[in-house]
């Protein structure tokens, strides 16, 4: 490969991977032709990419963009694939499981295709750690749970005394009614 096209593909892989803070490593071992486009396919519906990627051009490419990887890791050896593109990591990740582990077709990648590992806002973490990340959502969720709990206990309990004592006072006339008949 000569140094002019060397520069076009590493200047395509910084294009494309400027924006791209979270992303998930795969390697691929005697994938099969059908066994790629089913991947792919399924995973363009999804708006989930895949990027082959020579990893010498990766490793200067991430580092450049601030995707640290670690100088001893082994994201970029052997043949290396690239998922990209959901709203979060979880996503991404979650839709990759669903894909390689439950599909009608993970026969076709069960020993072909294996998760080395996540990137995320370019620090890399293990797979399975970034598999129990929440989304967006779920994280705006969970703190808005967290924000309205005590104000829904002060409630309960501003209305607790009030609803006893109104308990007790409908007693007391029911008690009152059946002694009169």
């Amino acid at each position: 490969m000569s140094k002019y096209v060397k520069g076009m593909e590493i200047e395509t892989l910084r294009k494309e991977f400027s924006s791209v803070k979270d992303l998930v490593v795969l390697g691929v071992n005697k994938l099969t032709c059908e066994g790629n486009h089913s991947l792919r396919s399924s995973l363009r519906k999804k708006k989930i990419n895949l990027r082959m990627v020579k990893n010498s051009f990766a490793r200067k490419v991430f580092s450049e963009l601030g995707i640290n990887t670690g100088a001893d890791s082994n994201y970029f050896t052997g043949m290396t694939m690239v998922a990209y593109g959901a709203s979060s990591v979880s996503e991404l990740c979650r839709e990759l499981d669903g894909e390689l582990q439950t599909s009608k077709n993970k026969v076709l990648y069960k020993e072909t295709v294996k998760v080395k590992g996540a990137i995320v806002d370019g620090q890399s973490i293990a797979f399975d750690i970034a598999l129990k990340m929440p989304t967006r959502e779920e994280a705006i969720a969970k703190v808005a749970g967290q924000i309205l709990a005590p104000a829904a206990r002060v409630a309960q309990l501003i209305t607790s005394p009030g609803a006893t004592l109104a308990g007790q006072i409908k007693q007391i006339g029911e008690k009152s009614e059946e002694s009169a008949a």
